[in-house]
C-alpha cells in the first residue's frame, strides 16, 4: 500500500512537469508579443504624431501684423479712436478665420496692446523667423483732408505684386470704399520681409464716413473674410505656378 502511494505521487509529479513544459513556450511567446491592443494603440499614436508633424511642416504659413500698438497709437480717427485698436480687432478676426482653414498656420506679431519698436524691425524679422509664406500688415489710413477716402494696398518687391493685387481686389469688394489701387512703396515691413508681403490700408480713419463703418463688427467681419479669400486665392495661384508645392 505504501509502495502504490509513492508510485501515484511520482506519476502526478511527472504529469505536472509535462504540463509545465508544454505551457512554458506559450507563456514566453505571449510575454514577448505584448498586448496587441496596446501595440495597435502605440502604432496609431505614432502615426498620428507623424501626420501632425507632416501637416505642420506642409502648412501654408501666414504672418498677420496688426499695425502700431502700445505707446504707438497710429492714426487718430475722426471720432478720436485710435488706429491701433482697429488693426488689432480686425487682425484677430482674420486669425480666427485662418485657424479654421485646413492647411493654414497663422502667426501674429502682436496679440494685445503691446508696443513694437520700428527701430528694431521686429515685425518683418518675426515673419522671417517663422518662415512665413505670406505677410500682411493691417492698417487704417490718415490724411489731412478729411474728404479723402478709400482702400489701398502697398508692396515693395516684385514678388509681392500679385499678392497685393489679389488682396486689394477682395478687400475693396468687402469695404465698398473707393478703389485706390496698389502702390509700390519703400516701407520696412514689406521691404525687409523675405516672403510676399503687403501692407493693407483698409480705409481712412480721418474720413468720418469710412471710420464710422470701420469700427463696426459687421464691417470688420466682412473684411476679415475677404482677406482670407485673398490669401487662399493667392495660395492656389502660386501652387499652379509652382511657387508653392
Amino acid at each position: 500500500m505504501v509502495f502504490q502511494q509513492k508510485n501515484g505521487r511520482n506519476h502526478r509529479t511527472r504529469n505536472i512537469l509535462v504540463v509545465t513544459l508544454l505551457l512554458f513556450p506559450i507563456l514566453l511567446m505571449s510575454a514577448c508579443s505584448g498586448n496587441p491592443e496596446n501595440n495597435n494603440h502605440n502604432n496609431a499614436s505614432s502615426s498620428n504624431n507623424s501626420e501632425n508633424s507632416e501637416n505642420k511642416n506642409t502648412a501654408f504659413k501666414v504672418a498677420i501684423d496688426p499695425g502700431h500698438g502700445g505707446r504707438d497709437p497710429g492714426a487718430t480717427g475722426a471720432s478720436g479712436q485710435y488706429e491701433k485698436s482697429f488693426t488689432l480687432n480686425l487682425s484677430k478676426k482674420v486669425e480666427k478665420r485662418l485657424e479654421q482653414e485646413s492647411g493654414m498656420e497663422v502667426f501674429m506679431t502682436r496679440t494685445d496692446d503691446s508696443f513694437i519698436s520700428q527701430e528694431s524691425r521686429e515685425r518683418p524679422k518675426y515673419a522671417n523667423r517663422k518662415n512665413a509664406d505670406v505677410f500682411i500688415s493691417i492698417h487704417g489710413n490718415t490724411f489731412s483732408d478729411p474728404n479723402v477716402s478709400g482702400t489701398e494696398t502697398y508692396y515693395y518687391h516684385k514678388t509681392s505684386h500679385q499678392f497685393a493685387q489679389i488682396l486689394q481686389k477682395h478687400v475693396v469688394k468687402a469695404t465698398e470704399f473707393r478703389d485706390r489701387g496698389i502702390k509700390k512703396k519703400d516701407l520696412f515691413v514689406v521691404r525687409d520681409t523675405e516672403m510676399p508681403a503687403a501692407l493693407l490700408e483698409v480705409g481712412y480713419l480721418t474720413n468720418s464716413a469710412n471710420e464710422s463703418k470701420m469700427h463696426t463688427d459687421d464691417f470688420q467681419s466682412r473684411v476679415a473674410d475677404s482677406i482670407v479669400k485673398g490669401i487662399k486665392e493667392y495660395k492656389e495661384e502660386s501652387e499652379k505656378q509652382g511657387i508653392f508645392s
